[in-house]
C-alpha cells in the first residue's frame, strides 16, 4: 500500500509527487490533512506547540501502570475478533 500527498485545488486531488498507479482505476481513500488549510490571504497558520507543562501531564499518565489482574490478557487477545 502506498501513501499519496495531495492538493485539492478546483475540486480535483492533485498529487504532489508523481504516482505510479494504473490510470482509470477506482480508488478508496480517506482524506487526512496534514498541514491546517490558509487563512483568507492564503498565509500559512502558524504551527500549534506544545507546552512542556501539557506533554509533562500526558507522559505521567502514560507512564503509570494499571493492574487490571487480568495476568493471561496477551494470550487472549484474539478472544473477542469476529
Amino acid at each position: 500500500m502506498e501513501t499519496v500527498r495531495a492538493v485539492f485545488e478546483g475540486g480535483v486531488f492533485r498529487p504532489v509527487v508523481p504516482v505510479k498507479l494504473p490510470e482509470r482505476v477506482e480508488y478508496d481513500f480517506e482524506p487526512r490533512p496534514v498541514a491546517p488549510p490558509p487563512d483568507e490571504n492564503g498565509a500559512a497558520p502558524e504551527q500549534l506547540t506544545y507546552s512542556e507543562e501539557g506533554l509533562g501531564k500526558v507522559y505521567e499518565i502514560l507512564s503509570e501502570r494499571y493492574a487490571s489482574g487480568h495476568t493471561d490478557t496477551a494470550a487472549r487477545h484474539n478472544e473477542h475478533q469476529p
